[in-house]
This record gives C-alpha cells, structure tokens and sequence, in this order.
C-alpha cells in the first residue's frame, strides 16, 4: 500500500472545505491498483447500472467535453499506459481497449472507464449548482438516486454545519460560481471504514463499528478521497473528480514518520464535536482509537 495521501496528520480537518489551487499533472491519478479498479467498474456497470450512472437529458455534450479532456489528459500525462489509435485507446499491460466513439455508451460513463476516478458533472440551474450526472461507481456512504438532480445544500444536507442555509453552504455556492476554466482546485476527505470494499452506497461497512476484546478499537481500513473541481470551458458546467484511495491502518504501524502522523490524526480526532462524530461514526469510539494510535505514536 503507497499511503498516497495522508490528510489524517492533521493537514486537512474534517468539515472543512480547504481548497487548494490544482496542478493539472496531478488532476488525474493512475497506480498500480488501475486494473482493479477499472474491472470492479465493469462489474458495477454490469450488474447494478442503473446504481452508478445517471444523467440529465441536454448533458450529452458536457460529458462528450469531459471525455475529449479526460482522453487527451491521459494519454499525454502518462503515455506508457494509455496508448491512443484514432478513436481507440489501448491501456497497456491491462489487455483492455477502450473506443471513444462508442454510440451505444454515454461520453461519461466511457470517461469513467479509462480512469479510478468517479465523475460528477455539476450545472447552474435557477436553484444553483445541482447534480446533473454522475458514474458513480465508489461512492463513500451515499447513494446516487437519491443525490441526483439536487441542490449542492441539499447534497450536503445530511453533513453537519454544510445544510441548506449554513455558512458553510454559502461559501461553497460562492466557491463554484467563482470557480475560473484555468482555476482549478482540489480538496481531501477521509473516513475509517470496518472493509476495503470501493462501492459504498450505505453506511453498513463504514467506521468503527467492533471493538477488540481488549477495548481497543478495531480499525480496518482509511479511506481517502482526492477531489478536484474543475470547471469546463465550453459548457461552464464544473466536473467533480473523486479519486479513492483505500489503506489498512496496519500501514501506518511501518511507517517512518508515524509519530507524527499519529500525533495528527489525534488532533484531528479531538476537533470533532458529537454531531460530526455521530456522523463519521467514531461516538463512542473516540477514545479507544485514540488509545490505538498512541500506541502507534510511541512505538
């Protein structure tokens, strides 16, 4: 496991909004977890299709838009992996071609196939920024059907201090009406979740759910989302990339800078008041967790 981000340390606190100006290199992220990822997308889109895309009618060209940036962005950010012939693009080592041209598919959906990101597409409407479509695939604790078509405070409703008429909710409503095609940003979220299961669309396997015989928390698994917000010049609709990142807690244990990450995610734990512990999870779980990383910060 790579531990590719960190937010945990204490750099990014949760229910914050904390964006940051994005380096377009780093819009996309490709590992060696790509194949993987792209096969429980198949299956997904196989299986439960109508669990993980949806669109709006009128977005057929917005996604067209975020297909033709996500397929040139690959290919020339990272050409020993995505190999482009016409309309085919060939990802290497994986036996896997995918046609850009492919009427029978939505651009978005076909967009998704080629990266581990999740993609969002977000277009103003007279009640602001709403969720107009979406392949959703690994979702963290939220179910697509019932976001799809609502307002950005009506997507954040459930969270703690970002519902409809919060501060929260303004700024983020500002966020994206300011947000400029050559801007672009990007945020982290993290969770801890009982299973490294990618498609979460209830809260089941989320958090701290058992604790050891001891007392000590059981943690399973860290789960991080990359997010970038990026707004697109020809529609003005804004894409919203989620790219997760799945880490066994045991990582953490070989690190070479534990200490401190452990001292972090302390920190970031003790912020949290008991609405946004109820909703991570972690009430009454707080305490035994902090007592697991202690041990980790003193080891």
């Amino acid at each position: 496991m790579s531990m590719a981000h960190i937010p945990y340390d204490g750099s990014h606190p949760l229910f914050r909004i904390g964006l940051a100006p994005l380096e377009l290199a780093n819009w996309i992220e490709v590992d060696g977890n790509l194949a993987g990822y792209l096969d429980e997308k198949d299956r997904l889109n196989r299986e439960m299709p109508e669990k993980v895309f949806a669109a709006e009618t009128g977005t057929l060209d917005a996604q067209q838009e975020v297909l033709d940036l996500i397929a040139n962005h690959v290919c020339e950010r990272f050409p020993h992996t995505y190999q482009r012939h016409g309309k085919q693009i060939r990802i290497a080592g994986r036996g896997r071609e995918i046609d850009l041209a492919n009427s029978g598919v939505p651009p978005l959906r076909i967009a998704a196939s080629l990266v581990q990101e999740d993609l969002v597409l977000m277009r103003k409407g007279e009640k602001g920024w709403r969720l107009a479509a979406a392949s959703l695939c690994f979702p963290s604790s939220w179910r697509l059907s019932e976001k799809f078509g609502l307002a950005l405070a009506d997507v954040h409703g459930p969270v703690p201090d970002f519902g409809r008429g919060s501060r929260n909710a303004m700024m983020i409503d500002r966020i994206f009406d300011n947000l400029q095609v050559e801007l672009p940003v990007w945020r982290m979220n993290w969770s801890l979740y009982s299973d490294d299961a990618l498609y979460h669309a209830d809260r089941s396997g989320e958090h701290i759910r058992r604790l050891g015989k001891d007392g000590r928390a059981e943690i399973s698994f860290i789960r991080v989302e990359y997010q970038t917000l990026r707004k697109l010049p020809k529609s003005g609709d804004i894409l919203f990339t989620i790219r997760i990142h799945v880490d066994p807690l045991a990582v953490l244990d070989r690190h070479p800078d534990k200490q401190r990450i452990a001292a972090g995610f302390i920190h970031s734990l003790m912020l949290l008041d008991a609405a946004q512990l109820a909703y991570k999870g972690l009430a009454g779980a707080r305490e035994s967790l902090v007592s697991r990383l202690r041990e980790i910060e003193c080891s």
